[in-house]
């Protein structure tokens, strides 16, 4: 099991938040976003962070100015961070290029980074403390598009936390926004791929029109109260390394030999969550994968395009299916859903966007997941080297806990490279979980290593 650090405490001293301002004048202008960015799912505040050791070599450099001076200078190329969102008519979004500022806090805390231990991972303890939440900062309209912390360790390592209004970027976007903020607080004049704003790209068509069925939009109602309450929850990270992966495909048919290692266990993660919420074996069971689209489109999204350009495709079945059929009934399913998203998908889906109202997308009955484990995060290097860890702050996806996880890379105490996938569920319905995914693991592999661990994927962190 990962080690317990949301028992560990800690004081944090902040200095005064600041709104940090590009570093030169930049064009004041109206700035539409995309019908991509401004549907109503992506109309929130999602945290990332970042944890970096100590490096002898930048003893005399504070980080907190250091990232500061970058931050005046990266705004300059990526002004419209440094705006505020507006929405005009019919909701659509557009940001305002003010020059307003992002937030800046300086911080330092009681703690070295070993306190932490050496499983990191979300939830991380303190949180709140390590990304304050300014009063009246966090807004969609009218509010700092970004707010950025830096706090100082007691070992010489600091803790970089970012919170971003997603309907300016996706994980790729932030990515190289993040890089380029770290490229230039190492002495770059500019950053080495120059931001595409273009949300034009993702504009609804002249004469909108739905040519593909968008199943994450239905309007589902909850007829049988299966929105699950957030009192009594559990909270577990689960580790999946070379062992599991092989024991969970085999389970696979030959027919979908070619599944990637997403597809294996958002199937799995699917069938086991739905056995564990004994749901009617009539009700209707979704899963939303994020798929990025950013080389579905024909011409791929430029290089440098930092909006969102992803989906959300949804699988669908039966309670009863998911729980009795073999893993490969979920399998093919998750799969058909990605592979539905091409040029023609997206150019569908920004038509719905304009026609419909920009609406969210269904939470009913669904969950969803998005794979960062190759987004980047952990190789953003402000000067002291890649993050000990880099990604989501928090262990769900969006506003709504419970209903999502993120798939995050990690290195476990043995050295073994493998995925974390964090799951919040009713006390009651992680127990069964873990037992179903216990005993698919103790079928799918005979490893001495599985029976040593009691088939328990917990205890492999």
């Amino acid at each position: 099991m990962a080690q317990n650090n949301t028992l560990l405490t800690f004081t944090v001293r902040r200095n005064e938040p600041e709104l940090i301002a590009p570093a030169k004048p930049t064009p004041r202008e109206l700035k539409p976003l995309s019908d991509i960015d401004d549907q109503e799912g992506l109309r929130f505040q999602i945290p990332v962070i970042q944890f970096y050791r100590h490096d002898p070599k930048m003893r005399n450099k504070n980080p907190a100015r250091v990232i500061r001076e970058a931050l005046a200078k990266v705004l300059v190329f990526y002004y419209p961070f440094a705006g505020r969102l507006k929405e005009g008519p019919a909701k659509k979004l557009m940001v305002d290029c003010s020059g307003e500022g992002v937030l800046f806090i300086e911080a330092e805390a009681d703690v070295t980074l070993n306190q932490f231990g050496d499983a990191l991972q979300p939830p991380f303890p303190c949180l709140e403390e390590l990304l304050y939440d300014v009063p009246g900062s966090g807004g969609v309209l009218d509010s700092p598009l970004l707010l950025i912390q830096v706090t100082r360790l007691l070992c010489g390592g600091f803790i970089f936390a970012l919170r971003l209004n997603h309907t300016m970027s996706d994980a790729p976007g932030l990515v190289q926004f993040m890089t380029a903020l770290g490229e230039m607080a190492q002495g770059a004049p500019r950053p080495s791929i120059l931001p595409v704003w273009q949300r034009e790209l993702l504009f609804a068509r002249v004469q909108p029109h739905v040519t593909c069925t968008h199943h994450e939009y239905d309007e589902v109602k909850d007829t049988k109260g299966t929105i699950i309450p957030l009192d009594d929850m559990a909270h577990r990270s689960f580790f999946f390394g070379p062992t599991e992966v092989a024991a969970l495909r085999r389970f696979v048919p030959s027919s979908l030999q070619k599944c990637s290692t997403f597809e294996v266990l958002t199937a799995c993660l699917w069938r086991c969550r739905t056995i564990a919420l004994k749901p009617d074996p009539e009700e209707e069971m979704r899963i939303i994968c994020i798929v990025n689209a950013r080389a579905k489109f024909n011409p791929p999204l430029p290089k440098g395009y930092y909006g969102n350009g992803f989906a959300f495709p949804v699988a669908i079945s039966r309670a009863g299916d998911l729980s009795t059929k073999p893993l490969g009934h979920a399998l093919k399913l998750v799969m058909q859903a990605k592979n539905a998203v091409n040029d023609e998908y997206m150019r569908s889906l920004t038509d719905l966007m304009v026609i419909k109202g920009r609406p969210h997308f269904t939470v009913v009955r669904s969950y969803l997941v998005s794979d960062v484990t190759r987004a980047g995060f952990d190789a953003v290097d402000f000067g002291w080297g890649n993050a000990a860890y880099g990604g989501p702050a928090k262990g769900g996806v969006g506003a709504i806990p419970g209903v999502a996880s993120f798939y995050i890379p990690f290195t476990n105490h043995k050295g073994e490279t493998g995925i974390v996938l964090p799951i919040c569920l009713p006390n009651a319905a992680m127990e069964t979980f873990v037992k179903e995914l216990n005993n698919m693991l103790a079928k799918g592999n005979n490893d001495q290593v599985l029976k040593e661990h009691n088939y328990n994927v917990l205890s492999r962190l």
